[in-house]
């Protein structure tokens, strides 16, 4: 890239951090002018890049798999504001490289949407490549679920080297079982907790696996307590205290553990179990703001096994509860999933407050539950302001989808210290 081009694409990435926030349309300008940008600063890597991707959990999963390299002296670059398009990576470049283009890190951990990783292997092929799960999610972006784990097998047909594969899909287990046996290696549970973690197809135990399941894992979870919890990596235990929160960011450890023992061999294991002691949630995914001193909890849910999970991760007594629905493109447009969700756990206490595009479709389905909630307002900013007041002594939660999650954070850092991601 001449050097012009890359002044401006870094202009224009300044003047979006301006105006309030990380934004695709510095990587759009660049694909533009140099469409061979991506492939080329990438390719200069000396451990090459890794593709993260799947249904659920690919922020956080991607913020360990980061952080836990870093613990073992690597240096990483990733996209960090969780804009997971091909162009978001190209924005994320910008920010990284010098006036000459070049990136100073060893390896490339990108968080990629299934659909677009697809186009990203295409020009960047992948040495790693870590797969997390297929559920029911935005399907009228991305068709039916078989339909999505056709995108992510394109993803392992593409990795050069090694795919981690989460052996508890069924999707994916027939996906790894495709892949030539040297090149994949599972994460999963141990037999104790396959219960607590159904499938999206409503499978409450893992019977029908049982027979078909590899014995072979490279990282598994053997049991979590509180915010304990117990791997075995390659056969080795790590137990540490965990500050993040939800039962799924667990299994989303235990699938950053089996990629980084794959990417590294010779692992620090007290600097491994250090690091993952110390990650925390990604932005709006069990994120704690204080507001007038008291936690407001962001929960980004986006299906039905999501949500199941974010509803048992986090009991609602001592919380005031707002959930927050919108059917922008980027939560997807078929809401009809929250139907599938199970809202008994919030019975007992009730709904403080639903808003969102969807507002009154979320109200419909709590009264079906026989749910009771107070008040129902569309608008998000008078919907939380009315929240924050009412409930001003109570700790609090809020269930949202995406784009509500980001305007809730937007209204949130007028009055509270929020984490900037750019």
């Amino acid at each position: 890239m001449s050097r012009p081009a890359m002044l401006l694409g870094k202009t224009v990435k300044s003047i979006m951090k301006l105006r309030g926030g990380g934004s695709a349309l510095p990587g759009l300008i660049i694909e533009k002018i140099d469409p061979g940008f991506v492939k080329r600063t990438l390719a200069s890597l000396p451990h090459g890049v890794v593709v993260v991707s799947g249904t659920n959990g690919k922020t956080t999963t991607t913020k360990m798999v980061v952080e836990l390299l870093e613990s073992q002296n690597l240096k990483v670059f990733t996209n960090r504001t969780g804009s997971n398009f091909v162009r978001g990576v190209a924005a994320a470049l910008l920010g990284e490289v010098d006036s000459s283009g070049n990136l100073d890190a060893d390896i490339a951990v990108l968080e990629l949407d299934e659909a677009h990783a697809v186009h990203f292997v295409k020009a960047v092929q992948p040495r790693y490549s870590l797969l997390l799960n297929v559920m029911r999610d935005q399907l009228d972006r991305f068709g039916e679920i078989d339909a999505t784990a056709g995108l992510l097998k394109k993803v392992a047909d593409a990795t050069s080297e090694m795919v981690v594969v989460n052996r508890e899909d069924p999707r994916l287990l027939k996906l790894g079982k495709s892949l030539p046996e040297p090149k994949v290696r599972y994460f999963g549970l141990s037999k104790q907790l396959r219960d607590e973690f159904p499938a999206d197809d409503d499978m409450r135990s893992s019977a029908s696996l049982t027979d078909a399941r590899p014995p072979q894992a490279v990282s598994i979870l053997e049991n979590f307590k509180g915010k304990t919890a117990e791997f075995s990596i390659d056969g080795r235990k790590l137990e540490t205290e965990l500050k993040l929160e939800g039962i799924y960011n667990v299994y989303n450890a235990a699938a950053a553990l089996g990629l980084v023992s794959q990417i590294t061999r010779d692992i620090d294991f007290q600097k491994l179990k250090i690091a993952l002691g110390n990650v925390t949630p990604a932005f709006g995914r069990g994120e704690s703001i204080i507001v007038d001193g008291q936690p407001v909890e962001l929960v980004l849910v986006k299906n039905p096994a999501g949500f199941r999970l974010s509803l048992k991760s986090f009991p609602p007594e001592g919380y005031a509860t707002m959930i927050a629905i919108n059917d922008n493109y980027a939560d997807g447009r078929d809401m009809s999933w929250l139907w599938d969700v199970d809202f008994d756990s919030l019975s007992k206490l009730g709904v403080s407050t639903v808003t969102g595009m969807r507002a009154y479709d979320m109200a419909l389905r709590l009264q079906y539950e026989e749910v009771l909630f107070s008040y129902v307002e569309q608008n998000i900013p008078l919907a939380l302001k009315d929240f924050l007041a009412r409930e001003a002594d109570k700790p609090k939660r809020i269930y949202c989808t995406y784009t509500a999650m980001l305007g809730i954070r937007k209204e949130l850092s007028k009055i509270a210290e929020v984490e900037v991601v750019s």
